[in-house]
């Protein structure tokens, strides 16, 4: 049976890459939730992530280079119904979005945010991104990268996110769980997705995360923020996947009661007349 969510399986990005099993992960988690296309939203920005909007069968936006989040939290606070999710990769969002990422977080808007984590810009020929790692050579660091990798989860950890977990493109099943709790979740969750880039970074491919990633205990306490940093700095020769930390907390949308009681801001009627009131106390 064909996936609701389906829509052409032409797609620009190259054969192998990682995004075509996020996108296959992203589809079967929307399904075994029981949405509906139209109760789906993605946004992005630009970069090969960011094309997710035009291969699912969902409500999508396209934003600017690294603004794919103020888009999505205005979508989420005019439409609470809504089930708001931003596909992004590791520039896009940890780099030349860094500050809405953080911003984000601090705020606790109800969105999911899945980053396609290739630690490369591949879209634009391989130059390094936030997360390359120190003295890699890239296609515009001959010599190798001068600067310290940034750590997503332990940066997320600290900023207070409630919900942190990393997965893998090449384990669809674990990925599709991870999603489909990132949805449910009631605030902002990231999902920090190592995604291999099979032109432009020879390096981190699959056989190298394969070697390395392994899933987090069934008796892992996710609440437990000390052992989450412990986890969110384990990167190397062991990759823990799966949720690295996940607790309950006050979403921004539920501190405002018209938000939180009221219908959606969407469905309100407006009346520009309405207007007039307060402007007569500028006259």
């Amino acid at each position: 049976m064909t996936c609701q969510f389906e829509l052409s399986n032409e797609t620009a990005w190259c054969p192998g890459c990682g995004n075509h099993m996020i996108r296959t992960a992203l589809k079967q988690a929307l399904e075994e939730l029981g949405l509906e296309p139209h109760e789906v939203v993605i946004c992005s920005g630009i970069g090969q992530a960011a094309k997710m909007p035009h291969y699912i069968k969902v409500n999508g936006f396209n934003g600017l280079h690294g603004r794919a989040l103020p888009p999505a939290v205005g979508i989420k606070l005019a439409n609470k119904n809504l089930k708001v999710i931003v596909e992004s990769g590791d520039g896009d969002t940890y780099g030349e979005g860094g500050n809405h990422f953080i911003h984000t977080i601090r705020r606790n808007i109800d969105i999911a945010h899945f980053v396609h984590d290739n630690q490369v810009y591949g879209l634009t020929k391989g130059q390094a991104s936030p997360t390359t790692a120190m003295g890699q050579k890239t296609t515009l660091q001959l010599d190798g990268v001068k600067v310290s990798p940034l750590n997503p989860l332990v940066l997320a950890l600290s900023l207070g996110a409630g919900f942190v977990a990393r997965g893998f493109a090449g384990d669809i099943p674990h990925l599709v769980e991870l999603m489909k709790s990132a949805i449910t979740y009631r605030g902002y969750a990231l999902v920090d997705i190592l995604q291999p880039c099979v032109v432009w970074n020879r390096v981190n491919t699959f056989a190298w995360y394969k070697n390395r990633v392994y899933h987090l205990p069934e008796d892992y306490d996710y609440t437990d923020k000390e052992q989450a940093f412990k986890k969110a700095m384990e990167f190397g020769d062991r990759i823990p996947i799966g949720i690295i930390y996940k607790v309950e907390k006050e979403t921004y949308e539920d501190q405002f009661d018209f938000i939180k009681n009221g219908p959606p801001l969407v469905d309100l009627e407006l009346n520009p007349k309405d207007a007039e009131k307060l402007m007569e106390n500028f006259m």
